[in-house]
């Protein structure tokens, strides 16, 4: 049975373990602090901020926390990104170590920039 999309971030957050509950709490308060314009919705079933155009995605997988900040926001960090997997449009932040929260900021803050100048 395929599980119903949920409807808000809140209800994404509810549906994860603790831990992963904390850690994109964690991501959810870093992007509203970088880009307080942006509005909230689920896009592509998971929490996404909106601003000109989607800005950035983020999500709970079994072993890491997935970030999408477009394949520009990619590009334009990739040697910050080093130490992480990462492809195109996206990375991987491991559960086990704290998440580089100060490196989600730039990259937001770089990607409001981006879609405000659209």
């Amino acid at each position: 049975m395929k599980r119903k999309m949920p409807k808000d971030i809140d209800e994404y957050l509810e549906r994860h373990s603790k831990e992963e509950q904390r850690l994109l709490g964690q991501m959810r308060a870093t992007v509203q602090k970088a880009a307080p314009e942006a509005t909230e919705k689920i896009s592509y079933g998971i929490p996404t901020f909106y601003l000109n155009g989607n800005l950035v995605h983020f999500a709970a997988f079994p072993n890491h926390i997935g970030f999408y900040p477009t394949s520009l926001g990619i590009a334009a960090f990739k040697k910050e990104l080093g130490g992480y997997k990462w492809s195109k449009g996206a990375v991987q932040f491991s559960k086990d170590k704290p998440l580089p929260l100060a490196l989600v900021t730039k990259i937001v803050k770089f990607r409001v920039k981006e879609n405000v100048e659209k």
